[in-house]
């Protein structure tokens, strides 16, 4: 491997563990927003923006919402690469292309909204701003179905997520063979419980989706924050959430362990 390479390689890993630890940070207070909401406190929107103004009020939040905005967007870098030249896992696969491809515009998406915040730009919340795309998409022919349709997406994905905790697939994209036993243990673990908590909570978001295309009603469309919220309001909703709650947590811890053994 030539210095050239080698230097663009070290530069790919630096990518991937910048936005690795920024997408752990987010989801570790979005846990915290979740245990808040859970408890019957009134608290900010657990979603990315919720998140961005509880790490505002911090001292140093001006600083941590830029070291976030730039490792969201470093993320989508690297998952842009890897769209270009192939995944580190499945070589240059047609499928795990797009799949980064994917990824990459979802977090370059989150990259801009956390600059806007920044900028103070950003006024309306999530399920506010998804409520008012879902009721301009149903305005028009077939509007219904493409949020029907939209939905449908999320909740397979949140099916995807949630077989693929349970199988373990994460650990494809990590180094085990450089872990300790016990640590490989704890990563699987942590991994397996976030990843499965994350799927939930996708596929109750894009279940709401759906309920919003059927109702026609987009209030129904509410995003993360709805779909967390809508939990707690079930019988037994705080307790399930705060399980949700711990396994977003858990999905956070794993993040930073992502971050450290990545393949790349």
């Amino acid at each position: 491997m030539t210095q050239v390479d080698s230097a663009k390689r070290s530069g790919v890993a630096g990518l991937a563990s910048f936005g690795l630890a920024a997408r752990a940070f987010t989801y570790l207070v979005i846990a915290w927003l979740a245990f808040q909401i859970a408890l019957g406190h009134h608290t900010h929107q657990a979603n990315q923006r919720g998140a961005l103004a509880e790490i505002a009020q911090n001292s140093l939040g001006l600083a941590l919402l830029w070291i976030v905005g730039f490792g969201l967007g470093a993320y989508a870098l690297w998952r842009f690469i890897e769209a270009a030249t192939g995944t580190a896992t499945d070589g240059k696969k047609a499928g795990p292309r797009l799949k980064s491809a994917a990824r990459g515009i979802v977090y370059a998406a989150l990259c801009v909204s956390t600059f806007a915040f920044i900028a103070g730009t950003s006024r309306e919340g999530q399920a506010e701003k998804q409520s008012t795309l879902t009721a301009r998409v149903m305005k028009h022919d077939f509007g219904r179905w493409l949020v029907g349709a939209a939905g449908v997406v999320v909740v397979i994905v949140g099916i995807v997520l949630i077989v693929n905790g349970a199988r373990k697939k994460f650990e494809e994209e990590l180094r085990t063979g450089e872990m300790s036993p016990t640590t490989r243990r704890v990563v699987s673990r942590l991994g397996m419980v976030g990843t499965i908590s994350r799927g939930i909570v996708f596929a109750t978001a894009g279940i709401l989706v759906v309920d919003a295309a059927v109702s026609f009603d987009p209030k129904e469309s509410r995003g993360l924050d709805g779909a967390l919220r809508t939990l707690a309001d079930q019988p037994y909703g705080p307790w399930i959430l705060g399980a949700l709650a711990l396994g977003l947590m858990a999905f956070g811890a794993f993040g930073f362990a992502a971050a450290r053994w990545v393949k790349t």
